[in-house]
């Protein structure tokens, strides 16, 4: 990923500054100093009565059928009293949101809109006329050479500090690179965006130094709405908030495709606003090798990945690379303006992304539905290529030593079937006879006991294949076992009754696993105990091997898995057992972590 450098006009989301104090829900927020509060009201009556009790009114926001929010200054006590108000909705802290972008050296070139097939989309005809994208962040340079063709009106809810041409002007720099990625110009010099010819709007709603109120956010969110401009771009965040919740819903009903940054936590995005409610789509960012970026928020809310790591775009008086899941957010968002310029509604556009996205291997909690692949959301035709689903062994593995009944698991998967639809075969010694492996919709692999009692000692072969709906095949890898009967092998077991999960707090999911290993020749060597990620489908988060002697041991083992979600994942938990002649013995059971 590289070395990233932290600067004041690019902040860090969740990174602690001006956020301590903020909580999102009625009633619970920790007193704000300044006395800045939201007031959310749902009668003329309620409105009228958080207006006369503020001592100032910053803002009124009228969300329709959804109510009244009014920002101002309110004491203690006023706010006491509009608490015991039933038609007070809720009452929450005036709190800031930052922009989500972190410095980075500059590269030779600009890569994320080639890394999405933008520029070939440009080459088909597809470049976003007739879209209006609305940048809701620190303004946009309106001097900007790649910009200036493309700016539309703007509206200042924060005024640029300096002598700018415009009220919504840059004075920070971050809401211009967003620009710049959803929309520059291709003038043959600078940068090209991932829309060329989409109408771009600058709503500024963050200072200078990146931060602005929830009410000047909510405002610009409105404001969008009320133009009935198509894609509202929004490259920051901050903790959840039932201002900015209204905001959205208000925008979502009158067709707004809402798109945010997921931010730059390492954490789950269900925390952060905006990303992480239902009318939003939520972005996570990749690097050049489709890796998730290791600060990048995910979770169940995350619907597309973008590029995001070492971005070069437009910036006040030039050009800048900047890192974070805000320079994800506008690849997203031009992309979606190509569509809406076709004549998707904003549920077709947003339906169109996810479908046409490109699988690169990560979980849905990390990509969603995919990278977003421009190309093929605007040719009209996804990728229909049907494909021989894999087949791979998952245990025994090649070479191992095997005795008694033996668990054999194999993976398969198929882009057009499900799995439980698959047919898993397994042959042994290539006799031309396949046996089936039922689908374990726990650990997401097929399975099938084989007593190596039916063969002689030796070395035997295990070949596997699966087989999809439209009747293509693939092979896995034929792999060779040794079965040795001729001793009894040593045993693992693993009980599943007594596993806790340890520290539920930790970002990791931490297992603490009681075991126990026998072998009646005392010849006992190793045991090895690991944790595999079985739905979502993932793979090896943990193992450890102790060295172990004699006819019996057991233990109790810590086994972890990272930044794991807290979301309720299953896991495959295994020991295996070797002694000193080479036989294996073992468990395999199957754990699902705590929701917290």
């Amino acid at each position: 990923m590289g070395d990233y450098t932290f600067s004041r006009r690019s902040f860090l989301f969740g990174c602690g500054i001006g956020l301590g104090t903020l909580t999102g829900g009625t009633g619970t927020a920790l007193a704000r100093p300044d006395g800045r509060y939201i007031v959310g009201t749902s009668s003329p009556s309620s409105t009228r009565a958080a207006k006369q009790a503020a001592r100032t009114v910053h803002r009124e926001l009228d969300f329709g059928t959804l109510g009244t929010a009014v920002a101002g200054v309110f004491t203690e006590e006023a706010l006491r009293g509009l608490r015991q108000n039933p038609h007070v909705r809720y009452v929450e802290p005036d709190g800031t949101m930052h922009a989500i972008s972190i410095d980075s050296a500059d590269p030779e070139v600009p890569w994320g809109v080639d890394r999405i097939d933008a520029e070939k989309a440009h080459a088909g005809g597809a470049t976003g006329l007739g879209a209006h994208v609305a940048i809701i962040d620190s303004g946009i340079d309106s001097d900007h050479p790649d910009l200036q063709n493309n700016l539309g009106t703007g509206r200042a809810f924060v005024s640029a500090r300096g002598p700018y041409a415009e009220s919504w002007d840059d004075d920070n720099g971050h809401g211009t690179h967003c620009a710049g990625i959803a929309a520059a110009v291709d003038n043959g010099s600078g940068v090209v965006g991932v829309s060329t010819h989409a109408t771009l709007h600058a709503v500024k709603v963050l200072d200078k130094n990146g931060s602005g109120r929830y009410s000047d956010v909510a405002a610009g969110i409105k404001y969008v709405a009320d133009q009935q401009w198509h894609v509202a771009s929004l490259s920051l965040g901050g903790p959840t908030s039932s201002t900015i919740e209204d905001a959205c819903q208000y925008a979502f009903d009158r067709q707004v495709l809402l798109v945010a940054a997921a931010g730059n936590d390492g954490k789950n995005v269900a925390d952060a606003a905006p990303a992480t409610y239902p009318t939003v789509m939520a972005i996570s960012a990749t690097d050049d090798q489709d890796r998730l970026a290791s600060w990048s928020n995910y979770g169940d809310d995350i619907e597309l990945a973008a590029p995001g790591v070492n971005i070069y775009s437009t910036y006040p008086g030039g050009y800048r690379t900047f890192s974070g899941t805000s320079m994800a957010c506008p690849h997203v968002s031009g992309a979606a303006g190509q569509l809406m310029a076709q004549g998707y509604t904003r549920d077709e556009a947003r339906q169109r992304l996810k479908e046409s996205a490109e699988d690169i291997g990560l979980s849905s909690s990390q990509q969603g539905a995919g990278l977003l692949d421009v190309e093929v959301a605007v040719s009209g035709t996804t990728d229909t290529t049907d494909t021989a689903p894999s087949a791979s062994w998952v245990t025994p593995q090649d070479g191992e030593v095997v005795s008694g009944t033996t668990v054999l698991r194999i993976d398969a998967n198929d882009d057009n079937t499900a799995p439980e639809n698959l047919l898993v075969e397994y042959e042994l010694d290539s006799s031309g006879t396949w046996r089936t492996a039922t689908y374990d919709s726990e650990s997401g692999s097929f399975r099938d006991s084989w007593d190596t009692d039916s063969v002689s000692d030796g070395m035997h072969s295990l070949a596997a294949r699966s087989t999809d709906g439209s009747n293509n095949t693939s092979t896995a890898a034929e792999i060779s076992v040794d079965v040795n009967n001729t001793s009894s092998g040593p045993t693992g077991a693993i009980d599943v009754t007594d596993i806790t999960e340890a520290n539920a707090r930790n970002p990791h999911a931490e297992f603490s696993v009681p075991w126990s290993a026998s072998d009646a020749d005392g010849n006992l060597d190793t045991v090895e105990l690991r944790l595999t990620q079985t739905s979502p489908a993932g793979g090896i988060e943990d193992s450890v091997v102790i060295d172990v002697s004699g006819g019996s041991a057991s233990g109790t083992t810590i086994l972890a898995a990272k930044h794991d979600d807290g979301t309720g994942h299953t896991y495959d938990v295994s020991i295996s057992v070797l002694d000193t002649t080479g036989k294996t013995g073992g468990e395999i059971v199957s754990i699902t972590e705590d929701r917290r």
